[in-house]
């Protein structure tokens, strides 16, 4: 895959990007580890996006362990992670509810920890997962400044923000905001919707797109919605030769955003990098959005 440009800031990332944000329902972590990141290297997929606690805060442990092997260069990677959610799991029984930490403090612990777990020196872009309301977002953005400048974080970007959430940050920081990972498909329109697409392009970044097939639902789901869908996408999949879930995610794609893959199943990792050689027209993207939408 020809990598392109996250934003007019950089870097370079895969149109498809890896995401373990699914991972904690994955069996056997270790070994479908190696086997999906050498299934995304075939594909080239070169981009992974991690979080502290993704997979019962393991992956980023997992991931670093294969990429130990030497079998790939860590200069041909570009590597995700992110702080700010904390979820309950028996490995942190400090954690006693759901919530958000972005303070200086928990920022600069977790940039540290990722670094060791995933045995590099720098992350490719940082994220924070999701807003903190109670936080002291000045010094959260001069944390975030800080790693920046020390080279430990090279970009820096944002997760489930708001259009205002995204600007009152980026009024606090030198450095440009890089992306914002939204949820967004044919069943989930909402960032579409609620201005979240626009601002980014906006703001020259491309947005992510995590669960792209809703999780599954655009091909098995049985809501109205996803019924109405899935028929419109099996009719234009004719059209295109394609399967419905290539369709779906090049819908995705003609909006401009980069799909963030959670799945392990391989059929749908190979659906979701063919999406990219379909180039749907105008009126079948409009199809598939009044469908979503059930006009």
């Amino acid at each position: 895959m020809k990598k392109i440009y996250l934003s007019d800031a950089g870097p370079k990332v895969s149109p498809a990007i890896y995401g373990f944000y699914r991972w904690h329902e994955v069996d056997n972590k270790a070994m479908a580890m190696e086997k999906n990141i050498n299934l995304c290297l075939e594909l080239g997929i070169n981009t992974f996006d991690h979080a502290d606690i993704y997979g019962g805060y393991e992956c980023e442990e997992l991931f670093g362990n294969v990429i130990a092997q030497g079998t790939v260069k860590r200069e041909d990677l570009v590597i995700f992670t992110k702080c700010g959610l904390l979820e309950p799991h028996p490995s942190r029984p400090d954690i006693r509810i759901r919530h958000c930490n972005t303070s200086k403090d928990h920022i600069l612990q977790s940039v540290n920890n990722s670094l060791k777990k995933l045995r590099t020196d720098y992350i490719d872009i940082f994220l924070l997962n999701n807003l903190d309301p109670i936080s002291n977002l000045e010094e959260t953005a001069l944390t975030l400044q800080r790693l920046k400048e020390s080279g430990k974080v090279k970009n820096i970007g944002v997760v489930n923000f708001s259009v205002f959430q995204h600007q009152l940050l980026a009024s606090y920081l030198k450095a440009p905001l890089v992306t914002n990972h939204v949820e967004l498909s044919l069943l989930n329109t909402t960032a579409l919707d609620n201005g979240q697409v626009d601002y980014s392009k906006q703001r020259y970044m491309r947005p992510l797109a995590s669960a792209p097939l809703a999780a599954g639902e655009i091909a098995n789901g049985n809501t109205e919605q996803a019924v109405r869908v899935r028929s419109k996408l099996q009719e234009i999949g004719k059209k295109y030769n394609a399967d419905q879930e290539s369709i779906a995610v090049a819908w995705l794609v003609k909006l401009g955003a980069l799909p963030l893959i959670g799945t392990t199943s391989e059929q749908r990792i190979r659906n979701i990098v063919n999406a990219f050689n379909i180039d749907l027209d105008n009126q079948d993207w409009y199809e598939l959005y009044n469908a979503s939408r059930g006009i």
